[in-house]
């Protein structure tokens, strides 16, 4: 964790901060390791303080050795105790998560409570997340662990699936075979979407039964300490038709062809761009609606974005999916996705299951 502190340090120093406030979860367990649902970082140049409720104080002082533990009520009052402690005017907090509500409520609270009228709340973004996005060993092992379990689980069921097994069953199914792997959670809703339900890349599963020759996409993850997997995979029990192979050989090639050519420096643009040409000239771009991929991590969804109009460049240490698809109204669609590893050399998959 000091390792983590003192890279985010020295993103504050870039921005001229002499403190920050974290407030994301997933942030603040990347940081500290508390796990708890209720708590603040403060970060200086000198200090990390955790500060938390009650509820928490004794589990933060286990997970956050690194931290002064502070107990805290309702309200800010801690905070401004502790910028005029340790002489923080050039505060940064995270815009993207605190709530109007909890602005007006510190800075009216600082300018209560402070008797220096020079203390300045700074709007950042992407400060922590920009760190997440690359990997170390431990986030790798991690991941590996939760992929493992979703492939397996995947794998498992997937070859018992019948026709007349409703979509709902089929979900549940995964659902079980991951904890019973040892998930401690679901990264996110199971998607199970049959026939025309597949033309929908968000279905939520219904009583609808499969039916013998159409596709079946399921998108499915498991979270394990923490951390997600992602995983789609498109089946067809029974005899796929014409259409069908011919699809899904497209998809697959577009994902393959773009496993195979990523590169670190490549823009998020740049890299969904490598499927997307291969559907485009199959006549199917506008078929494809969604980006190629997305960062993983404690978050299923996180930085960077993989496609259109996406700036972020792609480094050596990050981990994103790659999942093209195609969405087909009244037939289905297919949707193909595997979580890579970005290295020097290129991308290397971490999912494993048979396509």
């Amino acid at each position: 964790m000091n390792q983590r502190i003192d890279r985010l340090r020295a993103r504050m120093n870039q921005r001229n901060l002499e403190g920050f406030i974290v407030s994301t979860p997933e942030n603040r367990r990347y940081l500290s390791g508390f796990t708890g649902s209720a708590g603040y970082l403060l970060i200086t140049q000198s200090e990390a303080i955790l500060a938390t409720d009650f509820r928490y104080t004794e589990q933060a002082g286990g997970q956050s050795p690194d931290y002064e533990i502070i107990q805290v009520g309702r309200g800010w009052e801690w905070l401004s105790a502790q910028l005029a402690k340790h002489q923080v005017t050039k505060i940064g907090f995270e815009s993207s998560h605190l709530t109007v509500s909890s602005y007006q409520n510190m800075t009216e609270t600082i300018k209560k409570k402070s008797s220096n009228d020079q203390i300045a709340l700074l709007a950042t973004a992407g400060l922590v997340e920009g760190l997440r996005s690359i990997k170390d060993a431990e986030e790798l092992n991690k991941l590996q662990m939760a992929i493992d379990i979703s492939d397996r689980a995947i794998e498992d069921v997937g070859s018992t699936i019948q026709p007349g097994e409703t979509e709902r069953e089929i979900a549940w199914k995964l659902e079980k075979a991951m904890r019973e792997l040892g998930a401690d959670s679901l990264s996110f809703d199971t998607i199970v979407a049959a026939g025309p339900n597949g033309a929908m890349p968000h279905h939520q599963p219904t009583d609808r039964a499969v039916k013998a020759g159409e596709p079946i996409v399921i998108d499915m993850g498991a979270q394990l300490d923490g951390y997600c997997s992602d995983i789609t995979r498109t089946v067809c029990v029974g005899d796929p038709d014409e259409k069908f192979q011919q699809v899904y050989d497209m998809v697959l090639t577009a994902q393959l062809t773009a496993i195979e050519t990523l590169k670190p420096d490549m823009t998020g643009e740049q890299g969904d761009g490598l499927a997307r040409a291969v559907l485009q000239e199959a006549g199917y771009a506008q078929q494809f609606g969604h980006s190629l991929g997305h960062g993983i991590g404690l978050e299923v969804h996180e930085y960077p974005g993989v496609g259109p109009g996406s700036p972020n460049i792609l480094e050596e240490g990050m981990v994103f999916s790659v999942e093209p698809g195609v969405y087909i109204t009244g037939w289905g669609g297919i949707r193909i996705e595997d979580l890579v590893l970005l290295q020097s050399d290129g991308a290397k998959p971490l999912s494993q299951a048979p396509k």
